[in-house]
């Protein structure tokens, strides 16, 4: 008997250390903010059980893998959220809140935009120091992660005081 990926379990230890690292791109319409989500690949079942780990999280949340980018906002029911706040920001959706510091770039930019760009990888981070900006980009724009990611525009929500 197997049992397909979109049934077993979501084990959180098999996320192994998740990593959200921000930037922003210059476009000639202005600055695009981004986020890259990914796994280190150390969970309990090393890089391979991460990955398959991750697409179950992905998939509990309804976000389709590989298959090109998600508009959020025409997805009001969608479990993804991006919280931004002074100095901070979170991403939450089922099974994870993570929160991170964004950078004063992507801060600005999504000040701007009013949404960010978040890539959710399966594929684990695959060398250099996560949040080294070449590294980065490299790796979020390499055919494997784009193949293996979520692609969201998610809108910014914000405490309204």
């Amino acid at each position: 008997m197997t049992i397909s990926p979109d049934t077993q379990p979501l084990r959180t230890a098999d996320l192994g250390t998740l990593v959200i690292m921000s930037w922003s791109r210059e476009t000639p319409d202005g600055d695009v903010p981004f986020l890259l989500a990914c796994s280190l690949g150390d969970g309990e079942g090393g890089a391979e059980a991460t990955g398959a780990a991750v697409e179950r999280l992905l998939g509990h949340a309804g976000l389709p893998v590989g298959e090109g980018v998600v508009d959020a906002a025409r997805l009001p029911n969608l479990p993804v959220n991006l919280l931004v706040v002074p100095g901070a920001a979170s991403l939450t959706m089922p099974g994870i809140n993570a929160q991170f510091v964004p950078t004063p770039e992507w801060r600005r930019a999504v000040d701007e935009r009013g949404y960010a760009c978040l890539i959710f990888a399966s594929r684990p981070w695959s060398g250099g120091e996560p949040g080294e900006g070449e590294a980065v980009a490299a790796f979020a724009n390499d055919a494997a992660t784009l193949a293996s990611a979520a692609q969201v525009v998610l809108p910014v929500r914000t405490l309204r005081g």
